[in-house]
């Protein structure tokens, strides 16, 4: 993680506005997404922003759906692409993990079409028993 940012889980430091720019109109996951539903995610998550120290303008976001007991989904990550390339997936994915490891939790899960190197470097590995799962849901 560059030295120049750093990771807050204060909901009162997200930039909500920017996240649901992010979200809706560049990540594939969730183009189109309503600035009311964006917000109810957040109210409803525990969140992780990345800011820039000097400015305070937040370069990254990672959203977690938990019980803090059993289990938790990682989801909604997404780096500025002006701040991407500087390890800051990587840093949050860390941040993420080891915020969850006090509570013990069973499983952490994800999923992503297109960063799986990110994730497998702070231990994220692809399903055992991937026929064991299922879905409700269309997406």
């Amino acid at each position: 993680m560059p030295q120049d940012c750093e990771i807050s889980t204060d909901p009162a430091r997200l930039d909500a506005a920017r996240i649901h720019r992010w979200l809706s109109e560049d990540a594939y996951w969730a183009l189109g997404r309503s600035r009311e539903k964006q917000d109810r995610a957040l109210a409803n998550s525990l969140n992780f922003g990345v800011y820039d120290r000097a400015s305070g303008a937040q370069l990254a976001y990672a959203r977690v759906v938990t019980d803090r007991t059993t289990f938790a989904w990682l989801c909604d990550v997404y780096v500025d692409p002006a701040a991407r390339g500087k390890g800051l997936g990587t840093a949050l994915a860390t941040a993420v993990r080891d915020h969850l490891a006090p509570y013990g939790l069973r499983r952490v899960l994800l999923a992503t079409a297109d960063a799986h190197e990110v994730y497998a470097k702070v231990g994220f590995e692809p399903l055992a028993h991937p026929g064991k799962w299922m879905a409700l849901g269309t997406q």
